[in-house]
């Protein structure tokens, strides 16, 4: 066996090992990709949201003293954050108006951002999960899903 022949055997082997494992990765559904979004993401703002309910005059006292957002009375920003953090999450998980539920949640992610422009790295991470979602929509493990079937069904199964 020359060396020509040896480098190209001992070279293929780590393709088809990378080919196979890009093939396998490939047949995960990105559903269970968006689900996983969907839970962790939510999990994130429904935990922020029952903190601010636990704790409201902290939660107050942050948007008066740390936050102080221009234009929105602390009372009120809190009101909102609260509000925000534990309804569309639930959304989230169940997958109901799951691109609705993303929009105001994408909208506190900046400001966050505004807030701490440091955690900029994370906040684009969670601004990437749920900009997934708004796109992709929330997968066949959803309430929209189902509901879009049966949309499709009413219709005679019709495009």
């Amino acid at each position: 066996m020359t060396t020509t022949e040896v480098a190209t055997a001992t070279g293929a082997r780590p393709r088809q090992w990378f080919l196979a494992v890009r093939s396998l990765l490939d047949r995960v559904p990105l559903s269970i990709v968006q689900l996983a979004l969907r839970i962790s993401i939510g999990s994130i703002f429904l935990n922020s949201g029952l903190l601010k309910v636990r704790s409201w005059e902290f939660a107050v006292k942050l948007f008066q003293d740390e936050y102080k957002l221009p234009f929105l009375d602390p009372e009120l920003g809190a009101r909102l954050a609260a509000f925000n953090e534990l309804v569309w999450p639930v959304f989230l998980f169940v997958g109901l108006a799951t691109r609705i539920a993303a929009l105001p949640l994408l909208a506190m992610d900046l400001v966050i951002v505004y807030v701490y422009p440091d955690a900029w790295n994370e906040q684009l991470l969670w601004a990437g999960a749920l900009g997934l979602l708004l796109i992709r929509g929330p997968g066949v493990f959803s309430l929209d899903f189902l509901i879009e079937q049966g949309f499709r069904r009413g219709r005679g199964g019709g495009n």
